[in-house]
């Protein structure tokens, strides 16, 4: 079982850092260091585990509904409910207050449990948690595996979706139907359809798809409670000269970082590598945070977790990490496109787990 493996591997890490207890938060939009402790995905409000030295876990959560929910879900956990989360979680530490403890992430706990004034002390746990999320067990990159072929399913099924005079939202929940069916109870998608007048993707709406529509989506299933993630665009049509042209760039950049993705190398030499193909072309300024967010980005428990892909990010590659590389930006003359595969760093370079072709589809209307 994952979960087992994941705490176990943690408990041995504790043991090796002389940790009593290590404190983690989650909320829904910061779920992956909860989920890596006490195997739960939270949905509303927030959540707090503590994982002590002798393999017990105790999640507090200040959601009914949620405590319910987890009761059920978490193996070997035990799970209860509180209205004040930190004095929760401070009570649970008296015990052990003269011990070791870490926290993570420590920046976003209730602030009363990081006060100077409490009985015991938390320190950053983060540095810990990270490495574990980024350097992925055999299994770990097994439950990758499997989620990056139902991605490559799911795009399939949404170039076939993707018709003129469908609205956003039913092609998106059409795919949601597809991967749910297929054992995936979790999907982060976003779309995007125009031409020069779209900037990026957003959440789905009732923006009909029309002939000539670049439609762009970056779909990110989950099987196992591992994300991962494909970036893709089509045509509805034929593309155009321009279009053609433009794309040609994007699979220029994308391949050279993945092909430059190896141990050693920095998140930040990977997306210069990629920043570096667009400059050549004239398009540089494109490759700024006015345009896109990152050029990529670590894959997991959660949709975005480290490293970023950022010039100034400069967290070394090791074995293990899997990122997808997407070079994802606007074209001022095409509009937003994107382009994104998914690499797991071996100890040589990488292994590409995407299958999808790496082309600017046409789908005939």
């Amino acid at each position: 079982m994952l979960a087992k493996e994941r705490r176990e591997r943690l408990l041995a890490e504790m043991r090796r850092e002389g940790l009593e207890a290590i404190v983690v938060y989650g909320t829904s939009w910061q779920e992956a260091y909860l989920r890596y402790v006490s195997d739960f995905a939270i949905l509303e409000g927030d959540g707090i585990a503590i994982l002590r030295a002798d393999g017990t876990c105790r999640l507090i959560v200040e959601n009914m509904a949620e405590a319910e929910r987890a009761g059920g879900e978490a193996a070997g956990v035990e799970t209860t409910f509180a209205r004040n989360l930190g004095r929760a979680v401070a009570d649970a530490l008296e015990s052990v207050s003269n011990q070791r403890l870490m926290a993570a992430p420590r920046a976003l706990l209730p602030a009363w449990l990081t006060a100077g004034e409490r009985s015991f002390k938390l320190e950053d746990g983060a540095p810990l948690l990270d490495r574990l999320l980024m350097e992925k067990m055999p299994s770990e990159i097994a439950a990758m595996r499997r989620a990056t072929a139902l991605a490559d399913e799911g795009y399939e099924f949404f170039r076939h979706a993707a018709r003129p005079g469908r609205k956003q939202y039913e092609v998106v929940a059409d795919v949601e139907a597809f991967l749910r069916q297929r054992g995936s109870p979790d999907n982060f998608m976003i779309i995007g359809s125009g031409n020069a007048d779209v900037r990026g993707m957003a959440p789905p709406s009732e923006r009909k798809l029309k002939r000539g529509d670049l439609v762009t989506t970056e779909l990110t299933p989950a099987i196992d409670g591992y994300l991962s993630q494909i970036c893709r665009t089509l045509v509805l049509g034929k593309a155009t000269p321009v279009q053609q042209q433009a794309f040609a760039v994007w699979h220029e950049a994308m391949e050279a970082g993945i092909a430059a993705v190896k141990p050693g190398l920095t998140a930040a030499d990977i997306a210069r590598v990629e920043n570096d193909v667009f400059r050549r072309h004239g398009l540089g300024e494109y490759t700024t945070s006015k345009y896109t967010r990152v050029r990529g980005h670590g894959l997991g428990l959660s949709t975005d977790v480290k490293p970023s892909l950022l010039e100034d990010v400069e967290i070394e590659l090791r074995p293990g990490m899997t990122i997808i590389v997407h070079p994802n930006t606007y074209h001022p003359e095409a509009g937003y496109m994107v382009l994104g595969d998914v690499v797991v760093v071996t100890q040589t370079g990488c292994e590409r787990l995407t299958r999808t072709p790496a082309q600017l589809f046409e789908m005939p209307v």
